[in-house]
């Protein structure tokens, strides 16, 4: 008689650790999908966390006309090019401007020749899939600065301001 309750408290305790095993494994579950969704939202701005540097960015400052620094905006004449495609006749036209430090600008007017010639030559070796992706804008101009501050030299050329890339 006691070999049959000592087998029904084995038996209990078997299904209990079963039980309570997976009852951990759903809560170790839940909680990690709950944490990835937290990640995720707080991640992508779902969830404001305070760090986020463009609050108050924007916002007019008394002391904003004495910190603007003392640069100068060279034109740079506007560019047509033909891009290559399956057939159909497209052409770039760009157009843009150099912000320079004030004390630079002549130097940068007078290499403006040779500036038109860089940007023309990387326009030229564009496909049109390579403008056609969304985040091609931000390659180009990146690309077409780096061979601009190579031409000029480093620290003559603050930005490349594009005013106009159109396909047409």
């Amino acid at each position: 008689m006691a070999d049959t309750q000592d087998e029904n408290d084995d038996a209990g305790e078997g299904g209990g650790k079963k039980r309570s095993k997976t009852f951990l494994f759903i809560g170790l579950t839940i909680g990690i999908i709950g944490a990835a969704g937290g990640f995720y939202a707080a991640y992508s701005g779902y969830i404001p966390t305070g760090s986020n540097p463009d609050i108050g960015r924007f916002e007019a400052r008394e002391s904003d006309a004495d910190d603007m620094p003392d640069v100068r905006f060279v034109p740079i004449e506007p560019i047509v090019v033909q891009l290559r495609t399956d057939g159909e006749n497209r052409h770039l036209r760009f157009r843009a401007q150099l912000e320079v430090p004030s004390e630079f600008q002549g130097d940068v007017t007078r290499f403006l020749p040779r500036v038109a010639d860089v940007i023309n030559g990387y326009l030229r070796a564009l496909d049109y899939t390579d403008i056609a992706d969304s985040a091609a804008l931000v390659r180009i101009r990146g690309q077409i600065l780096r061979r601009i501050k190579a031409v000029i030299g480093e620290g003559k050329v603050n930005d490349l301001l594009i005013m106009e890339f159109a396909v047409i």
